[in-house]
């Protein structure tokens, strides 16, 4: 049989850029727990990084029941707008109430705290199952053109990123803002949470409205959970996509939690105020249109080291999404079409790995080798991120080639659950590390407590991005075997559908 795939519909630019807002909506909230929601638990709301780290845990155990449930249920949804477009307008006003009660500071005990604190993210997490795996289910079924899957994938990513950029930059500038001019002010984080989730809801409502579901499962398919389980586990790329998710995020977990300490309690401030000085974010006197500009969003330093933290760490944070923006945008796409998906994973992986370790070995005072090492870092993993997502699709469509039996929801619920898995248990190897080694909030760190602090900056996440990588190695899916997939599933969907009874 021919490995050229028929003529299929694309799939507009305004379409995609549609679908792509429900990414940036869930990139607000996912941003925020996976680069903040450990220095809120400790120096904002007062928690222990041990029991941060529990919560953590506990809602990863309550995901293993609701993530099966919430592609169960989408993949048997039956709508006029399709089986996973309904499910990312339902559950937008329930994630916006959520993503802020998370980021709430009620005057509790301690023992209450952590309660509040473990019931609150879990509920988030929950509502953030029955969005997620529909919206990327969702993206698995505009089209069953795998170029224009990968396109789907770069613009969503596209919009992630700019999210992304947002929550990573603006976070802090914007606490200190709302609050009192300090990155542990309760009422600054409530409220800037909650402009996070107006905004979020908004965009959720925008991908409703502009992506359409085209591939539907064969047309005799009865709904059957535990025949789609039993397909998913016997499924080698899946399993491979599982490990790869799982370990991925428990990397960028761990780091984006550990590096907010990093240069909180690391990282010299007098030679980050030099740093900045340098491009002009520093100012004893605010008095240009430019620096006005800035100091909007507090992204000036005044004369002192008093929020120097937040300014440094906001404008790493900023320089490294820029740089992952044009990855996602120029390579992505290209460098897969030229050497296939799974290759281009395997060589990004190794050397994000590499350099990831290279923080530790960093000066405190050396304050532009870590920026450049950031910017190799996040110049090397940019053209990954789209491919995650466009190879589940992938996936999905093997199992249905494979099977004669398509469900999608069932296929995304489990990756969802490694991704929210992996955001849990990086989150909270974090916090057991540091308090291992002395950490104390907001206080002077010890030497062996700054030595708890740079390993899980730097070694530690680098050895699990090496286990992502290696997970890579029993990924199946090549170029040329995926587009002899796509060619016979696109021939088996119009037999079916040339068909009286419905079956090729």
């Amino acid at each position: 049989m021919s490995s050229k795939i028929p003529d299929v519909p694309k799939v507009s630019l305004v379409e995609k850029i549609g679908y792509s807002a429900g990414d940036g909506a869930a990139n607000l909230a996912f941003q925020m727990m996976m680069m903040f929601q450990m220095f809120f638990y400790t120096d904002v709301f007062g928690i222990k990084a041990t029991a941060a780290g529990s919560i953590l845990l506990f809602a990863r155990l309550f995901d293993a029941f609701v993530d099966p449930v919430a592609g169960v249920l989408a993949d048997k949804t039956h709508t006029r707008w399709g089986k996973y477009r309904p499910w990312v307008l339902w559950t937008a006003v329930p994630f916006a109430v959520f993503f802020v009660l998370a980021f709430t500071t009620p005057d509790l005990g301690e023992r209450a705290k952590v309660i509040y604190a473990g019931v609150t993210y879990t509920l988030l997490m929950a509502v953030y199952s029955f969005n997620n795996t529909p919206y990327s289910s969702l993206g698995g079924v505009m089209t069953s053109d795998i170029r224009e899957r990968t396109s789907i994938a770069s613009v969503r990513f596209v919009t992630a990123t700019m999210a992304t950029f947002v929550v990573q930059g603006l976070t802090l500038p914007l606490v200190s803002k709302f609050g009192n001019g300090t990155s542990s002010d309760p009422r600054g984080w409530f409220w800037t949470i909650a402009l996070f989730a107006v905004v979020a809801a908004g965009l959720m409502v925008v991908t409703f409205f502009s992506a359409r579901e085209r591939i539907a499962p064969p047309k005799d398919q009865k709904s059957n959970p535990k025949q789609d389980m039993k397909d998913m586990l016997a499924c080698v790329p899946w399993k491979a996509m599982f490990v790869l998710t799982l370990f991925l995020f428990i990397t960028l977990s761990l780091f984006g939690s550990a590096m907010s300490y990093y240069f909180n309690y690391f990282v010299d401030k007098q030679s980050l105020y030099h740093f900045l000085e340098g491009f002009g974010l520093v100012a004893s006197d605010i008095s240009t249109p430019w620096q006005k500009f800035l100091d909007m969003f507090g992204l000036i330093s005044k004369d002192d080291l008093s929020n120097v933290f937040s300014v440094g760490f906001s404008f790493f944070n900023m320089i490294g999404q820029l740089i992952t923006l044009a990855g996602v945008l120029f390579l992505s796409r290209f460098l897969s079409d030229l050497f296939g998906k799974r290759n281009v994973f395997l060589v990004c992986m190794s050397l994000t790995t590499l350099f990831t370790a290279l923080f530790f070995f960093v000066d405190a005072t050396d304050v532009t080798t870590i920026f450049i090492i950031n910017m190799l870092k996040n110049a090397a993993y940019a053209p990954t991120i789209p491919l995650l997502w466009a190879m589940m699709g992938d996936v999905a469509d093997f199992s249905e080639w494979k099977n004669h039996r398509r469900a999608t929801g069932f296929c995304f619920a489990g990756i969802v659950f490694a991704l929210k898995a992996g955001l849990g248990i990086g989150g909270a190897i974090c916090g057991i590390i540091i308090e291992s080694f002395g950490f104390v909030s907001n206080t002077a760190q010890t030497a062996t407590s700054l030595l708890g602090i740079r390993l899980t900056s730097s070694i530690i996440p680098a050895v699990i991005f090496s286990m992502a990588t290696l997970a890579l190695l029993f990924y199946p899916i090549t170029k040329s075997s995926n587009l002899k997939m796509q060619a016979e599933l696109e021939e088996r969907r119009r037999n079916m559908s040339a068909s009286p009874g419905g079956k090729a």
